[in-house]
């Protein structure tokens, strides 16, 4: 019995044992069920944002593909213009008619894709109003909001949103968003190196030598041009009643700053084609590559008038005197700028090996010159600025210590770049006309603006040439005037600086009008460039270090040894052909600077007082000592213009050639 009663409380103890963990196996497949649910709630989520994810990067792709092919077909077009002698439209003009084609067919006939839109309305206490957006939205879509009414709840989840801009009255997809690019892409990509070899490629020579009436047109008649292109779209605004109440005078203004810096490519392929003298290719090129930095900053200069010096938006002395000090102390310290990392670099190559390893010294070539443009933006400098006199002492000192493959390289690199980047944005300007859901089309407006600008540029040339003719001699001829004038097409850099604001209807206006007269001038004034120099009789065919006389056509300075720069049968000069600052820098430059950032002859030792022969000493290198006279490149723009002179009153050839300028200083 008692056995019994034994063996029974051991069974129930037993099976008390085997249920004591249930409740927690329970608990535990719950658990277990739940979280499987979670995951496999998770899991949906993460399926639906990675094909979300993957439909964004195929329309990045498609983007990348589009602008890929337009490129593609610009070059095989160039090519076969080339191959048929064709010389009526350029690469340019090319590259924003196929731009045009293409952004019609995105327009009318791509994907209807449409983009989902959530209305969100601000809080009642926000701070932020139309004229202050925030820079990110932050939408957060609560969990008691299920996808439907069968499905779990779905977790809270946040998604953060970035500024786009107003919403225009256009019904958007999503390849016409992808085929538009931030503006800063512009700013921060694309143009600098279109910059830099701008400065990098520079004929130094005949720059230097045309330096006092390129500054002229290029600060002067930039700045004559865009006060006046501004006051004059003023007072035609206020004769339009659907626009009037959108523009104040700083807003004409700025679009006077902004279409006012010329960007003649097409001119110029054609110049140097057609062997044009080398004077006006000068004065065109040089124009053009100061006038964009002198815009980039004015137009600063505008932005900070209104932003914080004036209370109400009308003139005020102290407003545009502390302006007008911004224009020059922030040209200045950015033209300080880029001078410092060009003899920077040019002191790194100097003094250290790495010649010895052609691929680390062109990386560190083009890293330091990017730089150069990364520095003055963060500095609240124009990096435009800084970036073209980089490439000029980049040019100047730096290319003088390169080895041979890396110069090579560099100039091979920063010449693709150029042609890429320069097709590519105007090829981005065709597009755009149709998918850029920001334009603001005003036949009244844009009529005016293409005949401001005209009025602008006739203004920039005439004048000052009359001007600068008083003391040149021989004078800027008519033909090379009407040919300046001609030159002025816009491009990229007035492009850029009217993409990057298009909140306000002025500014869109603005970026409508500033496309059509880019696309205008470079179809039909880059087309008829060749009548043109026809019809003006302006030689071509002349050899680089031949220049032509503007009334008498190519003719050697010996048959006429009294004029001004003449070579007599000795061999020497009768006076100066260069512009006074060239003379003066030249002589600085040959004996200090280009000892200190090149391996160049006469040394610091011969230069530099004596007291000071222990730091020349110092910054004088083997190889400069090792060298037998003075060194001096090949190329026949290696050295300033002064060194002709130089070399002419110690009885030697100049340039090696007997001819003279036609157009001066």
């Amino acid at each position: 019995m008692f056995r019994r009663r034994a063996a029974k409380s051991a069974t129930i103890r037993q099976q008390r044992s085997r249920y004591r963990f249930l409740p927690a196996v329970v608990l535990l497949v719950l658990a277990q069920w739940c979280l499987l649910d979670a995951v496999v709630t998770a899991e949906s989520t993460d399926i639906e944002l990675d094909a979300k994810a993957n439909k964004i990067h195929q329309i990045d792709s498609l983007n990348l593909l589009l602008y890929t092919f337009l490129l593609t077909l610009t070059v095989l077009t160039i090519w076969l213009f080339k191959h048929r002698r064709v010389s009526w439209l350029h690469e340019t003009g090319l590259a924003v008619i196929y731009g045009l084609i293409v952004g019609a067919i995105i327009r009318y006939a791509g994907t209807t894709t449409p983009i989902i839109h959530v209305s969100v309305e601000a809080e009642p206490d926000a701070k932020f109003n139309q004229s202050l957006p925030p820079d990110t939205l932050w939408l957060k879509f609560p969990g008691n909001l299920p996808h439907g009414s069968d499905q779990p709840v779905k977790a809270n989840k946040t998604y953060t949103y970035s500024f786009r801009g107003e919403l225009g009255n256009v019904e958007e997809n999503e390849i016409d968003l992808k085929a538009t690019f931030d503006p800063e892409v512009f700013f921060n990509i694309i143009l600098p190196p279109i910059i830099f070899h701008a400065g990098y490629s520079l004929k130094r020579k005949y720059f230097f030598r045309n330096l006092g009436a390129i500054l002229m047109f290029a600060i002067i008649g930039t700045t004559l041009s865009a006060f006046l292109i501004g006051a004059l779209m003023y007072g035609f605004v206020q004769l339009m009643p659907k626009l009037k109440s959108s523009f104040t005078f700083l807003d004409t203004l700025y679009f006077g700053a902004l279409i006012s810096p010329t960007d003649p490519l097409t001119i110029l392929a054609i110049f140097s084609d057609m062997h044009v003298d080398v004077n006006l290719y000068a004065l065109v090129f040089g124009e053009s590559v100061l006038n964009d930095a002198v815009a980039i900053v004015l137009s600063g200069a505008i932005q900070n008038y209104g932003e914080h010096y004036s209370s109400n938006g009308e003139f005020e002395g102290h407003a545009f005197l502390r302006s007008l000090g911004d224009f020059f102390s922030v040209f200045a310290f950015s033209l300080l700028i880029g001078a410092s990392m060009g003899c920077v670099t040019a002191m790194m190559t100097k003094f250290t090996r790495i010649r010895d390893f052609p691929l680390l010294e062109s990386a560190l070539f083009v890293l330091m010159s990017y730089s150069t443009f990364l520095i003055a933006e963060a500095a609240e400098l124009t990096g435009v600025v800084a970036v073209l006199f980089c490439g000029i002492c980049q040019a100047h000192y730096t290319y003088n210590n390169l080895s041979d493959d890396s110069r090579t390289r560099t100039k091979q690199i920063f010449e693709l770049l150029n042609f890429l980047a320069e097709n590519f944005i105007f090829s981005y300007i065709g597009v755009s006309m149709f998918t850029f859901p920001k334009h603001h089309f005003d036949p009244l407006f844009i009529f005016t603006g293409f005949m401001c600008a005209a009025i602008g540029r006739a203004v920039n040339i005439y004048p000052l040439s009359a001007l600068l003719n008083i003391a040149r001699k021989p004078k800027i001829s008519w033909n090379f005037q009407h040919m300046l004038f001609f030159a002025g097409l816009r491009g990229a850099m007035s492009f850029a600086l009217a993409i990057r604001n298009t909140v306000s209807d002025a500014r869109q206006a603005m970026l409508t009008t500033t496309s059509l007269i880019v696309i205008t001038t470079v179809i039909i004034q880059g087309g008829a460039a060749n009548f043109l120099l026809n019809w003006l009789n302006i030689p071509v065919g002349v050899d680089d270090e031949t220049e032509v006389l503007p009334y008498q056509g190519v003719r050697s300075d010996l048959e006429n040894p009294d004029s001004e720069g003449a070579t007599t049968p000795g061999g020497t000069r009768r006076g100066h052909e260069k512009a006074v600052l060239a003379r003066l820098w030249g002589n600085f430059d040959s004996r200090y600077m280009k000892p200190l950032l090149t391996h160049s002859r006469p040394t610091l030792l011969e230069t530099l007082p004596v007291c000071l022969s222990p730091l020349a000493r110092l910054l004088t290198t083997t190889e400069q000592l090792t060298q037998d006279g003075p060194t001096r490149r090949s190329d026949s723009d290696s050295d300033l213009c002064i060194d002709d002179d130089d070399r002419a009153s110690r009885g030697g050839p100049a340039d090696g050639t007997g001819r003279r300028n036609s157009i001066n200083r």
